[in-house]
């Protein structure tokens, strides 16, 4: 289980909150979705059960333990935008294998290249860069996933294959999923069940919306 309990988030002692006593669990093998109005937190969010950001307030776990300060996080994130998390002078096999090494099926399902591995980030498309990106965060050691808007800048054939590709993977390993997105059919499709963040913050049926 990965466990948000009462977080509360903001940037300095005078500046508003972002998020304030919120709670989230997502069980493995469990797809929640998360949506609402920009400016909320929902990015927020997504950093601070990624440790990217510590919370104000309130405590994250993961399994029942604290997320680990140092080493690999069992709860990975995947931005909108893929090239600002790879370093530029690095070769895609380099970033690829960087940490653990992904499984060959997980490499086929998303249709990445034996060619891709010498080139550079700069020398791929967004979408083939996103398909890296997935790739590498889905390794053996990966719990928890946060998709957040992942796919919303790319063609729907794209969308389509790498939202299969990590679906199907989770299911296999029980990875647990929150989908960050404003789009209502995806979250609809993908999700068990949805929080919506404009609505008081309520967790809604699969289906709703505003």
């Amino acid at each position: 289980m990965l466990k948000g309990e009462q977080l509360s988030f903001r940037y300095g002692i005078n500046k508003p909150w972002i998020l304030r006593d919120f709670n989230i669990e997502i069980a493995k093998g469990e797809i929640v979705g998360l949506s609402g109005s920009s400016g909320l937190g929902k990015t927020t969010l997504g950093k601070l059960l990624t440790g990217y950001l510590q919370p104000t307030e309130g405590r994250i776990t993961v399994e029942g333990q604290p997320l680990p300060t140092r080493g690999y996080c069992p709860v990975q994130i995947i931005f909108q935008n893929p090239e600002l998390a790879m370093n530029p002078r690095w070769r895609i096999e380099k970033i690829l294998f960087e940490g653990q090494t992904p499984s060959l099926e997980l490499l086929q399902a998303l249709s990445i290249h034996q060619s891709w591995l010498h080139r550079f980030p700069h020398e791929l498309s967004g979408g083939e860069l996103q398909r890296v990106a997935v790739a590498r965060s889905l390794v053996p050691r990966t719990r928890y996933l946060i998709a957040d808007e992942m796919t919303a800048m790319l063609d729907a054939n794209t969308q389509a294959l790498i939202w299969r590709a990590v679906i199907d993977y989770a299911s296999q390993v029980g990875i647990g999923i929150l989908v960050i997105s404003h789009d209502f059919g995806l979250l609809n499709r993908l999700c068990d069940r949805r929080i919506d963040l404009t609505v008081n913050r309520e967790q809604l049926p699969v289906g709703f919306e505003q």
